[in-house]
């Protein structure tokens, strides 16, 4: 018989305990349920609502169920619905219809489904912030191992400037700082316990909510009955969390898959995260990039899910929040995964340094240091960058690059050119040249990487 079976004659149809039930999501909730359910129980005994006696026979049936659990000798079965309520018909096994009967005094499926939820979610917020710092480490170690390597810095995917690896990869390493504040932030905002809020209304009983909230190490008690069991704000926000970090992770697998590429060859990705052809000898397939690419598309879907499952809900509680945890998990998880593989990538792949260092003399993208000579020989930017332009435009006409350029060829084309502006050709000075703060010379990336290293 169903726990509401005193207004009902019969349950719910096959069909419909099929539909309506939830383990295949909750079941990875049965710590948090059981945690919740002891602190709870102790809490009822501190204020006389259940004895010693009965509080020690309800946390041995609760252990116990959490061994059986863990080590999967007893499955829950369909027409228990939900974690909630197999845990609880199983307490009934054990300990009797009486004593876990008291358990659920002033408590609510509503309240618990939301305790169980924040407590998973402190603790899935906590590893995804481990990830992100290893990431973080990942991108520091790379950048002082092989930031010194001259690459092309692009902008729509063109060449622009000349730049140190290092400086593009901090770039990343900021992105993922600041996901670690966002997260952090919106822990704050998870580390409320709603226990004790019941099905939306509180308890005509003398309940001591802070007194759980301590228990299960929540920072603070959800001042709202109502809003405790209604909100799923704190889901989107984590979701949304998810959805960026799975942005700036796609940006770096598409990167990394451009840069291991014949025609960039910039680094090799290491076997551990690529994989060959069934029909190509030849291939060696950057797949763990690609897939985390692939997998931002399915977390930025799952906070769509949240977002639109509670969009015209009304207070309080509606079942359509069943919903939620199944999107919620499967963000948390697969961010979480991606993170550990992306770092997985960056701490082994290769490097060739010396891949650009000829290329990019007499490139194009030195362009703008002819402009920035001109400047600093007191001509206006926007001249000295047509001047620029049509010097780019005459070596185009010769079929040559700047290496084309000498004295005589400057001087035609304005006459504030001196000989030491060949010097400006340089791509490494060129780098070396961009001191302003947050530049490209390395002074500036030692600074930044400085910076990062005591957020980890």
């Amino acid at each position: 018989m169903p726990i509401w079976g005193g207004r009902f004659e019969g349950g719910p149809s096959e069909e419909m305990l099929q539909f309506s039930e939830s383990l295949g999501d909750d079941l990875q909730l049965y710590e948090e349920d059981i945690a919740g359910s002891m602190a709870h129980a102790r809490m009822l005994s501190e204020i006389g609502l259940i004895t010693p006696g009965q509080l020690t026979e309800l946390r041995y049936g609760l252990i116990a169920i959490r061994d059986e659990l863990l080590k999967g000798t007893w499955t829950p079965s369909l027409e228990h619905e939900d974690i909630h309520m197999a845990v609880e018909t199983r307490l009934r096994e054990k300990a009797g219809e009486k004593v876990a009967g008291k358990l659920h005094t002033a408590r609510s499926r509503n309240d618990q489904v939301a305790t169980d939820v924040r407590l998973w979610l402190k603790k899935a917020l906590g590893e995804l912030d481990e990830q992100l710092g290893r990431l973080l480490t990942a991108l520091l170690d790379r950048v002082e191992a092989d930031g010194r390597t001259l690459i092309p810095g692009f902008t729509h995917l063109q060449r622009g400037q000349p730049i140190w690896l290092g400086h593009h990869l901090l770039a990343y390493a900021w992105m993922l700082s600041r996901d670690r504040q966002r997260l952090a932030d919106a822990l704050s905002r998870v580390d409320q316990c709603p226990l004790g809020a019941c099905a939306m209304a509180g308890s005509p009983h003398p309940i001591d909510r802070h007194r759980t909230a301590e228990l299960l190490k929540f920072g603070g008690v959800m001042d709202n009955a109502m809003d405790a069991v209604a909100a799923r704000d704190h889901l989107q926000e984590a979701a949304a969390l998810c959805a960026i970090v799975m942005t700036h992770l796609s940006r770096m697998a598409e990167e990394l898959v451009l840069w291991s590429t014949r025609e960039f060859d910039l680094v090799r990705m290491d076997e551990a995260h690529a994989t060959g052809s069934s029909i190509m000898p030849n291939k060696r397939n950057p797949d763990a990039a690609e897939l985390v690419r692939g997998k931002a598309g399915r977390v930025h879907g799952d906070l769509q899910a949240l977002l639109v499952m509670a969009k015209g809900l009304p207070l309080a509680y509606n079942r359509d929040l069943q919903e939620d945890k199944r999107a919620l998990f499967d963000a948390m998880n697969t961010t979480t995964a991606c993170v550990s593989i992306t770092s997985g990538m960056w701490e082994m792949l290769t490097v060739n340094r010396e891949r650009y260092d000829e290329e990019l003399r007499g490139d194009f993208l030195l362009a703008t240091e002819l402009a920035d000579y001109l400047v600093t020989r007191k001509v206006p930017f926007r001249e000295a960058h047509e001047v620029s332009g049509a010097l780019v435009r005459w070596c185009e006409d010769q079929g040559a690059g700047f290496e084309a350029l000498d004295l005589n060829v400057l001087k035609n084309h304005h006459a504030a050119f001196e000989a030491n502006a060949l010097e400006w050709l340089d791509p490494v000075g060129a780098v070396e040249r961009r001191t302003s703060h947050g530049g490209t010379a390395w002074c500036e990336v030692e600074r930044q990487v400085a910076l990062l290293r005591e957020t980890v």
